[in-house]
């Protein structure tokens, strides 16, 4: 019986050996540099123009740069000079940060997840394991609860930070309560003069009539700062919503800005590898649309966020060049990037599915949930209905350049 089980070990054993080394040599395969071929490389040979393909990108460059700088600057000057009609607070500021949410979301679903898989099921990579199993779907999911996750733990810190700092500053604010209250009751009771003329029995009553007025004056300060801790303490519960609001935007800003310049690098390599103009005319277009929108729901976010005038235009400006960067970037390498290679393909599937999971958790969660869950959605429905139909609009209008790019 023991032979028999070892029999079925070893055979085991062999089979798993050789689907791991079928595995081991599909992956290898999966990581060759050279050019596949097929429809898409002939379509951008047939349409291929170095000159004009760099002009155009020129072009891109300048107005992806534009179209983010100007999306990103309108929530934010807006929040500065307390612009009413732009103000975080506004209905009108409400709507459009809807329609920006509905943009990213369709970026997530329609143009980066579809793309992810257009590129990690291509024929040019072998069938195992990547057209076995639905990896861009898969890489997508991790990539959301990973944000999830990453949200949790910001979200933990910043609270933790600020309930810190707070009770620094009300430890010191009673620390010079106490001092003032001592000082004005040692001011208000001083030692009565005694009169030597005056008998030894009235000289003793006055003296007992100061220290019962020195004991009125101290028991009134003890009330009065019990008072003061009453309405202090009280106060720290009436904020502890507007602290954990503040402290969620700005984990939203970062983490949202972090998700939209991680997408941005790759949509921006992807325009400046190509040499095809039929391809990166629809692509301009497509990314300054998007670029402006995706600017404006991050500069919300910024001006929700309250930061400090020089960490606002740091994180501003970094997203603004982010694209045009990536653009620069793609343009430098394209005579020696081969697009059409295996390895090129799993890569650019790889990031595409996890800015997508990215994209995607941060507009539903941080963008529409937070927002149309809200008190103040829930309690107009005029206003309701008109972020829905602001939200659909934005989702349909960036799903509808999914036709040209």
């Amino acid at each position: 019986m023991s032979f028999f089980e070892e029999m079925d070990s070893l055979y085991y054993y062999s089979g798993f050996r050789d689907q791991l080394r079928h595995f081991s040599e599909a992956v290898s395969s999966s990581l060759a540099t050279g050019s596949c071929g097929g429809a898409a490389e002939e379509e951008e040979e047939g349409c291929r123009d170095d000159a004009a393909a760099l002009r155009l990108k020129l072009a891109a460059m300048a107005a992806i740069l534009v179209a983010g700088m100007v999306g990103v600057a309108i929530p934010l000057a807006a929040g500065r000079k307390r612009r009413r009609l732009l103000s975080t607070e506004s209905g009108f500021f409400a709507l459009a940060k809807a329609f920006a949410a509905g943009v990213i979301l369709a970026t997530g679903f329609v143009h980066m997840l579809h793309d992810a898989e257009a590129a990690l099921t291509d024929p040019c990579l072998p069938r195992f394991p990547w057209r076995r199993f639905p990896f861009s779907g898969f890489v997508a999911m991790a990539a959301a609860l990973a944000t999830l996750v990453l949200d949790f733990l910001a979200t933990q810190f910043y609270e933790r930070k600020h309930r810190a700092t707070a009770a620094a500053a009300a430890a010191e604010t009673d620390a010079a309560a106490e001092d003032d209250e001592e000082r004005s009751i040692i001011a208000a009771a001083p030692e009565p003069p005694v009169d030597e003329d005056e008998d030894e029995g009235e000289g003793s009553a006055k003296g007992r009539d100061a220290v019962h007025i020195v004991g009125m004056l101290a028991h009134a300060a003890a009330h009065g700062h019990s008072h003061h801790h009453g309405h202090a303490h009280g106060d720290g519960d009436g904020d502890e919503g507007q602290v954990s609001s503040h402290v969620r935007h700005v984990v939203v800003s970062q983490i949202l800005e972090l998700g939209i310049v991680s997408h941005s690098v790759i949509i921006g390599l992807s325009l400046g590898v190509s040499r095809s103009p039929c391809t990166i005319r629809p692509l301009m277009a497509a990314l300054s649309f998007h670029q402006f929108f995706e600017g404006f729901a991050l500069g919300g976010c910024i001006s929700q966020a309250r930061f400090k005038n020089l960490s606002a235009i740091i994180m501003a400006t970094f997203f603004a060049i982010t694209t045009p960067l990536g653009i620069g970037v793609g343009t430098g390498i394209a005579s020696v990037y081969n697009a059409n290679s295996p390895r090129a393909l799993v890569v650019e599937g790889l990031l595409d599915s996890v800015s997508a999971g990215i994209l995607i958790y941060m507009s539903l969660v941080d963008l529409i949930a937070a927002d149309f869950l809200s008190r103040r959605m829930s309690c107009d429905l005029r206003f309701q209905v008109a972020s829905y139909c602001t939200l659909l609009g934005g989702a349909l209008a960036m799903s509808a350049l999914a036709i040209w790019a």
